[in-house]
């Protein structure tokens, strides 16, 4: 296991609780549990970004075991279902003090792990398989993506030739680790940096930034709400010593907040990588840095080492190759018996390669419509949107092909100035634009915005 053997082989590393301050070397933490290195099951592992979830994955994934890792808060609903399909040998959930068909068992003074009663091995799950992480899906039992060791190590490999991680920094986990991004963030610096803090805490709440000034925090990293939202609070107004870097994936950020960035990092010697991922390729694929953020609008920047991109003649999509690519998709508990490594990933995104060589994503496949005839890609009205609207969020959602509607969540913002946009821009007369004041736009458990749950909501309301 190359990955585990790289963050063990990182003596300075060392995790701290944020609300205790207290330390862990990794050398502690892994196989404090006493787990049989060559049993082999399924964990469902309930993170909350605290020590202890880190020392249940840590010492899980020195086994044989295949871990899915999943948010502590996803829906009692989702988790049942799941649990029932899957049926998974240990659960480990500080959220319940009772699982039903399980048995509480004490692993340690502080680790208590749920036990599967007369567990028996309905498949045999495929070697390969060693982390399963959840898409971003908002009904149903979400697929399931199939990593394995050599996915994630070859991702964080090629994260580490252009992210500038010191064996002297200090991380917070403020992206979950059960999501892609959160996890490729946990990797690197587990294999390269010196502490990292875990936090349950909101970087929009205030106990967050106390722990920042607390543990002098090298890096942050966020969608690009995020950085929306840390603009209206005046972040980068004034500096924030400690921080080196800030990281950004999950969107294009639009023009007026890149400048804005641009000069905080100009201003105060900062860097700033935006970058463009998918959990089916095992965190991050290309990447963009703090000078793109002034030159290139919409650019993705550049495949991450040893991956490669091409575009699909026919429709435009952007495809991606790299060793990170993961091994197909899990929807029931036998489709862990299968690992399939395609060559190329296709991410759903469209996509145009410019002259100097970067890519530009132009919007997402399912994001397209028409509107009598006229074919609009609603990710790229946004951006014009918000760049008339000097960085306010805005949401374009299609209302079957008949109107476009936008939904914005800054009062002053007149709603005028959105139809009239769209109306020099596009050429689309205003009758087919709805512009509609949101008080906040709902979130997925990742901090993106809820695209499918505003859908859906709007088409009740049609």
């Amino acid at each position: 296991m190359k990955l585990l053997e790289n963050i063990i082989a990182n003596r300075s590393l060392s995790f701290v609780e944020a609300s205790s301050g207290k330390s862990v070397p990794v050398g502690t933490l892994y196989r404090s549990l006493g787990l049989n290195p060559v049993e082999k099951g399924l964990i469902f592992l309930y993170n909350d970004n605290q020590v202890s979830s880190i020392e249940v994955l840590l010492n899980f994934y020195g086994t044989q075991h295949t871990i899915a890792i999943l948010g502590q808060k996803l829906h009692p609903e989702f988790k049942i279902r799941m649990e029932k399909e899957y049926r998974p040998k240990y659960i480990y959930d500080p959220g319940r003090s009772e699982i039903e068909g399980y048995e509480t068992k004490d692993f340690s003074e502080t680790i208590s792990i749920f036990v599967k009663e007369e567990y028996q091995d309905e498949v045999t799950i495929h070697p390969e398989i060693k982390i399963l992480l959840s898409t971003s899906g908002t009904t149903g039992i979400p697929k399931l993506v199939k990593l394995s060791d050599d996915n994630l190590y070859q991702n964080a490999l090629s994260i580490l030739q252009y992210m500038p991680i010191r064996e002297t920094d200090v991380v917070p986990l403020n992206v979950p680790i059960n999501f892609v991004y959160g996890l490729s963030i946990f990797t690197t610096n587990c294999m390269r940096a010196g502490k990292i803090v875990c936090t349950d805490k909101d970087i929009m709440q205030k106990a967050f930034w106390e722990e920042m000034e607390t543990f002098e925090y090298s890096t942050l990293g966020g969608v690009p709400y995020l950085y929306e939202n840390l603009n209206r609070l005046g972040f980068f107004t004034k500096d924030n010593k400690s921080l080196r870097y800030l990281t950004h994936t999950g969107g294009v950020i639009n023009e007026a907040l890149r400048k804005t960035i641009f000069s905080y990092c100009h201003q105060f010697e900062k860097e700033f990588f935006a970058q463009y991922g998918q959990t089916e390729a095992g965190g991050r694929m290309a990447y963009l840095t703090t000078a793109g953020l002034l030159e290139e609008e919409t650019s993705i920047g550049t495949p991450v080492h040893g991956g490669s991109f091409t575009i699909d003649e026919d429709s435009g999509e952007l495809l991606f190759s790299h060793p990170g690519i993961s091994g197909g998709y899990a929807n029931t508990l036998k489709d862990l018996e299968t690992y399939q490594q395609p060559a190329v990933l296709p991410t759903g995104d469209t996509a145009i390669k410019g002259q100097n060589g970067l890519y530009y994503i132009t919007g997402r496949i399912k994001r397209i419509m028409k509107l009598f005839g006229i074919r609009l890609n609603l990710d790229e009205v946004e951006f014009i949107l918000k760049n008339a609207l000097n960085g306010n969020t805005v949401v374009c959602l299609n209302s079957n092909d008949k109107k476009i509607i936008v939904l914005y969540d800054n009062k002053d913002i007149d709603p005028q100035i959105i139809t009239e946009t769209i109306k020099n821009k596009l050429r689309i007369n205003p009758q087919y634009v709805r512009a509609e004041y949101i008080e906040s736009f709902p979130l997925s458990q990742n901090g993106k915005i809820n695209y499918p749950l505003l859908q859906e909501l709007q088409h009740e309301n049609i």
